[in-house]
């Protein structure tokens, strides 16, 4: 499909030809990073069954067809957006991890979910949705157990230092993923207080709770089982 070719008349004397201007023609890859932006926001905005191919491709001033050229269709760019914003925020987790200290690192896991619930605002609405089409390479959660089987690692050393079962790791490690994960989907809306006093928080429960941990805990209820 060619271009449009503008014409620019406005200091074209009235007996000469107005001067043809030819836009630039985007090749392939920046054709696919256009749509794959556009796609973005509008998933973001709308959700999966909100946003449609022709929506997409007013957008991106192309036809439809152009779409299905490089995604094949809608689910198609839905499932790269997630792929990409899922490596993106595990890629900012697992870089963060640095520190020596247990605490530090629990601090530097959060600042890396809430840098990129900051950062990347859209990216994080649509990875907190639940993935509508089987196509896609993820989920919200199946990225909370990446992000947990890297900290499984730290939390196992934890336990064997103070005498508790390593074994447990995995469990506590999904419980203070998901606790950041979910606090951070808060925060996403009310965006009080600030980043700094959120990690804070959230790493003062996980640590101080962690700190006194029973060995054996035990429930006081009457329920056992």
């Amino acid at each position: 499909m060619m271009d449009a070719v503008a014409t620019d008349s406005s200091s074209t004397p009235s007996n000469e030809k107005p001067r043809r201007v030819r836009r630039t023609r985007m090749t392939g890859a920046e054709r696919r990073q256009q749509l794959l932006e556009i796609g973005r926001t509008l998933f973001a905005a709308k959700g999966f069954e909100g946003t449609s191919v022709e929506e997409i491709a007013a957008k991106a001033g192309v036809s439809k067809p152009v779409v299905y050229e490089h995604f094949g269709g809608k689910e198609g760019l839905y499932a790269v957006v997630v792929d990409r914003e899922m490596r993106r925020l595990l890629d900012m987790v697992t870089g963060s991890l640095t520190a020596g200290h247990p605490r530090e690192l629990c601090e530097q896991a959060a600042f890396a979910l809430l840098d990129y619930i900051e950062e990347y605002t859209d990216g994080f609405r649509i990875l907190v949705r639940d993935s509508p089409i089987p196509q896609s390479t993820g989920s919200f959660a199946s990225l909370i157990s990446d992000i947990a089987t890297q900290v499984e690692d730290i939390l196992g050393r934890e336990f064997k230092s103070r005498g508790f079962d390593p074994k447990l790791a995995p469990l506590y490690a999904q419980a203070l993923v998901g606790m950041v994960a979910l606090t951070g989907q808060w925060w996403l809306d009310v965006r009080r207080p600030k980043k700094a006093e959120v990690a804070a928080h959230l790493v003062n429960l996980a640590w101080h709770g962690l700190d006194g941990l029973e060995a054996k805990p035990h429930l006081i209820g009457r329920r056992k089982s």
